[in-house]
């Protein structure tokens, strides 16, 4: 099956995706399970790589400015902008499809070579409206919020490392935190993440809906899925970064 192929019946999908809930109170009771599951459990591991890999990133400035002549706060400056501009929305976006794009591929291929979606479409129920609309408005109502708590701890982790390692001034990097503040990288940060977290959710239900097979399948489906879902999130980074910013 080639690659337009692919893209076709990935719109064709949303399509199907996109229609009125049955039931209303079987989605929200669906939305909440997501919520919990595709957010709430992914909380720990996007608080601890953004706290450390601030702290990464302001100590390796810290250790290449060798010039007497810049100042400390370029620091502060350049971890700000590198936690919020890249880190936060691209790299927590790329782990989340490492995490929840196996686990979202995983479980509705589980559903697909067990036969339950198709007791679900004897059952008269539109399965890709349930099973992947909850997940879609999970991520996209979510993620913003997780985004912007990897931030604040990635610029945390900075300041930590300038109290604890002593190789810069903590007020100076307070300054570079302050310095030319434009808040439209804020904006551009949680565009990019709505669209990442967008493409977690779809990716990897387009995989595992349409797996054939059995288990050993559904495995190469949580592969591919996230390779995928990686790629295009790299793709769309970069239009989004020249359609934004330029």
């Amino acid at each position: 099956m080639n690659y337009i192929e692919h893209i076709g019946k990935y719109f064709i999908m949303l399509k199907e995706v996109f229609t009125k809930p049955q039931r209303k109170r079987v989605f929200i009771e669906a939305l909440f399970r997501e919520v919990e599951e595709l957010g709430l459990k992914s909380l720990g591991i996007i608080a601890f790589i953004s706290f450390f890999i601030g702290g990464v990133i302001a100590l390796q400035t810290a250790l290449n400015l060798d010039s007497p002549f810049i100042p400390d706060s370029l620091i502060g400056f350049a971890a700000k902008r590198s936690v919020i501009l890249e880190f936060s929305p691209t790299f927590c976006s790329i782990i989340l499809a490492g995490k929840v794009g196996s686990y979202i591929t995983s479980s509705i291929g589980t559903m697909r070579v067990t036969e339950q979606i198709d007791a679900l479409e004897v059952m008269g129920i539109n399965s890709l409206n349930y099973l992947v609309l909850p997940k879609i408005i999970a991520t996209v109502l979510f993620y913003p919020f997780l985004i912007i708590m990897g931030m604040f701890l990635g610029i945390f982790g900075g300041w930590a490392a300038g109290v604890f390692s002593g190789l810069f001034s903590v007020d100076e990097y307070i300054n570079g935190l302050q310095l030319d503040f434009n808040p439209f990288l804020i904006t551009y940060a949680l565009i990019k993440t709505v669209v990442f977290a967008f493409l977690i959710a779809t990716v990897p239900s387009y995989h595992g809906y349409y797996v054939k097979g059995g288990s050993l399948e559904v495995g190469k489906a949580s592969t591919q899925s996230v390779v995928w879902t990686i790629v295009v999130i790299v793709i769309a980074n970069y239009f989004l970064t020249q359609m934004l910013l330029t």
